[in-house]
This record gives C-alpha cells, structure tokens and sequence, in this order.
C-alpha cells in the first residue's frame, strides 16, 4: 500500500463531513458543472435558465444551500467555480471538448470527468520538483498518466473545513497534490506531516465515493435516461 492511510479510513473518516445535497441541489450542481465546462463565467439567470427555474430560485440554491460553500462567485457577481470547476486559473489544468478549464486541486480533476460524463486531458506540475505531470481521466477509470508512479497528497478529513470556500480552499484544496515520484512526494510531505499520500488509483477510488455519496442519485438518474 503506497498510503500511510488507507483509502477505507479515510472514506470513514470522511464519510459524515461530506453535504448531502437534495435531488434539486444534485441537478443544479451538475448543471452548474456542465455550464461552467463551456469555458466562461456563469451568471445566475444564466443558471435560472439552464435548470428552467425562477432567477431567485437559482440564486438561492447558488447562496443559501448546502452548495453555496462550494460555489465561487466573482468581482462582477458571476460564477468562477464550482465543486473543484473553474474557469479561472489555477495549478491544475483539465481540458474537455477542446475547452481549457482548471481545478481547485488534484482530486477534484479525479472526479469532475464523472460529473461531466466526459473524459478530461490534465496538466499539473509536481510541486517539488516542477515535473510535468499528464492524465487522461475518462468517468469510470484513470486511462493513462504520465509519468508512472504518481502520488497524490491529502489532508485527512477531519482538518477539513467545509463551512465556507476560503475555509475549503485553506484547509483542504492547498494540499492536494500530483506528485511525478515517491522521493517528491515524501520530500513534500516532510514539510506538511499533517498530510497523508495515495497512490493515483487509491486517490480515483476516493474521488469516485466522493461523487456516489454527494451526486449519486443525480449521477444514476442520468445513466437510466441513457439507457
């Protein structure tokens, strides 16, 4: 096991911090999602006319969920991000359908290709050594990655905080990591003894029970359609 965690601690770990959204705050996030993924800022009645609601019920599911802690909205009062999307720059590169968008950290360039239902082209850089890192991560597996070995780092769920994005973006997204070695990785975790390490594979198979706990209803009423 490459962890000093096991992917079922930390899933246990993190299992009852997770928000579980209703069926409404599913679809709008993923619809959210899907409308970031066409590569600019989204308002809220841009969103209101997406999900076929009212402009305040958009804006309350945007403001006043169990979404909102995850939603970034900016100077001009449109979207950025959400969920880990965002149409702003990061250090984590994710391409899908020709359009270059970014993520707020490592794994959420693992899970954002299931909410998308497409596979995405990622670039990250090993931020030890600044070694170009290369995935393609299609929803149901990592389908390549460049180089072999790659770790990713994470903070163990109970230093998370997840009552608002700056306290998300602090406690959590700061941390997560690709990294291209093992010498890299532990050489960057001596600086941050509060992180764990998984293997590429251990950290998809998180992100995949992050998306079935907090999407999963949403995410199985679109394969039935489908079907």
């Amino acid at each position: 096991m490459t962890s000093n965690k096991t992917v079922d601690e930390l899933w246990e770990a993190a299992f009852g911090r997770f928000p579980t959204p209703s069926p409404e705050e599913q679809r709008a996030g993923i619809v959210l999602l899907g409308e970031l993924a066409r590569g600019a800022p989204v308002t809220i009645a841009h969103l209101a006319r997406a999900l076929g609601t009212p402009i305040d019920t958009a804006e309350a599911l945007v403001k006043h969920s169990v979404l909102s802690p995850f939603v970034d909205i900016g100077d001009a009062g449109r979207i950025q991000g959400f969920g880990g999307l965002s149409v702003a720059h990061t250090h984590h590169q994710l391409t899908v359908n020709g359009r270059t968008l970014w993520t707020w950290c490592a794994l959420d360039s693992l899970f954002i290709p299931e909410l998308l239902g497409d596979t995405a082209e990622i670039e990250s850089r090993d931020p030890e050594t600044g070694e170009l890192i290369r995935l393609a991560v299609s929803p149901a597996r990592v389908e390549t990655a460049e180089p072999t070995g790659i770790l990713v780092s994470m903070m163990p769920p109970g230093a998370v905080d997840l009552t608002s994005l700056a306290r998300v973006m602090a406690s959590c997204c700061h941390f997560i990591f690709f990294f291209a070695s093992r010498a890299s990785a532990e050489g960057w975790q001596a600086k941050h003894p509060e992180t764990v390490l998984l293997s590429l594979n251990e950290a998809f198979s998180f992100a995949k029970r992050q998306n079935a706990h907090v999407f999963g209803a949403e995410l199985a009423r679109r394969r039935a359609n489908a079907e």
